[in-house]
C-alpha cells in the first residue's frame, strides 16, 4: 500500500510546474495538499487586502484542481508548528513535504515544523527550492565561493548556468476516505473562507485573475506578443503603456512556475530575429534575475529585513515629517508624477515599477523620511508585495542597499517629462488637474492660483533644496561611519 503524503503549499499555489509537489506525486498517488491560513502572517500590521483577496482566490482554482486530479487541498486556520503535524497524523500521512523559502520568518517556521513532525515521527522531505530557478550556493563568487551582493556578476554567473525545464504537473492523485476527511476535520481542517472573512475588503478589480489558469493565459499573451515582449526594453519604462508582464503577484504567489516563465521567456528569444529584439527580450530575462538576485541577497543576509545593508545608513538622521509621510501617502504632495503613482497605488493595489522609483526616491531624497516607512506602506497595499524584491527596491532607492553607486537622486520633473512626456499617466490619475497644460503637469509647475482652483495640494517641499539637504546629510554621515 502506498504512502500518504501530505504536500504542504506555501509560495506555490498551482499543481503544474512545482518541483515539491511532483517529487510528492512521482512517490505515490495518495497526495493530499494543504494551505495553512498563518495567524503569524495575517495578523501582521503590513498586510494588503488586494493580495489577500487575489491570494484566496488562487486558493480557489487550486482546491478545484486538486479535485479535478482527484485529490484534496485541505485548509488551516492555525498554527503551522501544532496545525501541520495534528493534520498529518489525522489523515495518516507518512511523510510532509514542501519547497523551501528564502525569508527569515519562513525559514524560522519551517525549522519548527520540521522538530514537530520529527517528534511525531513523521518524515519529512523540504529540500526542494521551487521559486528560484538557482538555488542558493548555485551562484557565489568565482573567487572566494560567497555570495554576490552586486547584481551585475551575479547576473552574468546566473545566465550563464543551465535552467532547469518545467516539471509535470500532478495528476491521477487519490483523495481522502470519507473517514480520513472526518479525521481532517477534527484536526482543524476547515472550509475555505473568503477574504472578507478573514476581515480584509478589497471589492476594486484585480490587476490579474487570480489563479493558474489566468497567469498561464498571461505569460503567453505576454510572450507571444510581439508589441509586448519584443519590445519590453523599450516600452517597460513608460507608466502609461501596457509593457510589463504584469505577472508580478503570479510570481509572488507561485500561481505560475518559475520554469514555465523562463521556458516562455526562452522561445520568444529563440524566435528574434534581430540583435535588438534579442536585447528586448533579454532585458525581462534580467529583471527575472533581478527577482533572483533579491531573493538569495535576503537568503544570505536575513538583517535586511530589519534594517539597512549600508552601515552609513543605520543611524541617519531622517526628517520624518508625519505630514509629509501622510500627503505622500494619499497623493497630496503636490508633485503630480509622485501623486499620480501613490493614487493608482491606493486604488488599484499596483503601481508601475518606474514609478515605484520615482516615489521610494521622492520619500527618502526630497521628504528625507525613512524608508522602512516607504516599505511597510508600500507591503500594505501592493498586490504583489514581496518582502525581498520590495525590501530589495527600498534599500536601492534610499542609497542603503547594495547598489555599486548608492547616491541615486530622482529628479520628479525630469523623470515625467523622460517617461510620461504627454501627461497621459497623469491625466489618469489625477482628473482634477487633467485640463492643465501638458507643461505643467510634467514639470509640476502649475500656478498657484490653479491649485487652489481645484483643489489640487501646491507642492510641500522644493526638490533642489531638499536635494541639498539631503547630500549634505549623507556625506556628513559617510564621513563619520566606516563602509
Amino acid at each position: 500500500m502506498s504512502d500518504r503524503i501530505l504536500f504542504w503549499h506555501r509560495r506555490d499555489l498551482r499543481i503544474s510546474d512545482n518541483v515539491g509537489l511532483a517529487a510528492a506525486r512521482s512517490r505515490s498517488p495518495q497526495v493530499t495538499g494543504v494551505f495553512c491560513l498563518d495567524p503569524h502572517i495575517l495578523n501582521r500590521d503590513d498586510i494588503a487586502p488586494a493580495r489577500v483577496a487575489y491570494m484566496m482566490g488562487c486558493l480557489a482554482e487550486l482546491q478545484q484542481r486538486y479535485a479535478a486530479a482527484g485529490s484534496d487541498l485541505l485548509m488551516l486556520k492555525t498554527d503551522p508548528v501544532s496545525g501541520i503535524p495534528a493534520l498529518a497524523t489525522a489523515i495518516g500521512a507518512t511523510a510532509v513535504y514542501w519547497n523551501r523559502g528564502v525569508e527569515p520568518y519562513s525559514r524560522e517556521r519551517d525549522t519548527a515544523v520540521a522538530a514537530a513532525l520529527k517528534e511525531n515521527g513523521i518524515e519529512l522531505k523540504t529540500t526542494f527550492w521551487d521559486q528560484l530557478l538557482q538555488a542558493p550556493g548555485t551562484v557565489l563568487t568565482k573567487s572566494d565561493d560567497t555570495p554576490y551582493t552586486v547584481y551585475s556578476p551575479f547576473w552574468k554567473n546566473w545566465i550563464s548556468q543551465a535552467k532547469t525545464a518545467p516539471v509535470a504537473a500532478l495528476e491521477a492523485a487519490e483523495g481522502l476516505s470519507s473517514e480520513r476527511q472526518a479525521q481532517a476535520q477534527a484536526a482543524g481542517a476547515i472550509a475555505l473562507p473568503t477574504a472578507k472573512d478573514l476581515g480584509f475588503v478589497w471589492d476594486a478589480p484585480l490587476l490579474l485573475e487570480p489563479g493558474e489558469a489566468a497567469a498561464r493565459d498571461q505569460l503567453t499573451q505576454f510572450c507571444e506578443d510581439d508589441r509586448q515582449i519584443a519590445a519590453y526594453g523599450e516600452q517597460r519604462n513608460f507608466p502609461f503603456v501596457e509593457g510589463t508582464s504584469r505577472l508580478s503577484a503570479a510570481l509572488k504567489f507561485g500561481a505560475i512556475g518559475i520554469r514555465t516563465v523562463w521556458e516562455a521567456a526562452d522561445l520568444a528569444y529563440g524566435r528574434c530575429r534581430s540583435d535588438e529584439t534579442h536585447q528586448q527580450v533579454q532585458t525581462w530575462q534580467q529583471e527575472l534575475a533581478w527577482r533572483e538576485f533579491y531573493q538569495h541577497v535576503m537568503y544570505y543576509f536575513p538583517e535586511l529585513a530589519a534594517g539597512p545593508y549600508r552601515q552609513q545608513l543605520k543611524d541617519f538622521p531622517w526628517v520624518n515629517n508625519k505630514a509629509h509621510f501622510q500627503a505622500w501617502c494619499a497623493g497630496q504632495t503636490g508633485y503630480p508624477i509622485v501623486d499620480a503613482a501613490m493614487r493608482q497605488l491606493n486604488e488599484t493595489g499596483w503601481m508601475h515599477n518606474r514609478c515605484r522609483m520615482i516615489v521610494a526616491s521622492f520619500l527618502t531624497k526630497d521628504l528625507i523620511i525613512n524608508w522602512q516607512w516607504g516599505e511597510k506602506y508600500f507591503m500594505q497595499k501592493l498586490v504583489d508585495g514581496d518582502l525581498s524584491a520590495n525590501n530589495g527596491g527600498w534599500q536601492w532607492s534610499a542609497s542603503s542597499g547594495m547598489d555599486p553607486k548608492p547616491l541615486r537622486i530622482f529628479n520628479p520633473a525630469s523623470q515625467a517629462q523622460k517617461f510620461d512626456p504627454d501627461a497621459e499617466y497623469i491625466r489618469q490619475w489625477l482628473p482634477e488637474i487633467r485640463h492643465l497644460d501638458t507643461a505643467e503637469l510634467v514639470t509640476g509647475k502649475i500656478p498657484p492660483e490653479a491649485c487652489d482652483r481645484v483643489q489640487y495640494a501646491r507642492p510641500i517641499v522644493e526638490h533642489k533644496k531638499q536635494q541639498a539637504i539631503f547630500k549634505e546629510k549623507y556625506q556628513a554621515q559617510k564621513a563619520r561611519t566606516p563602509a
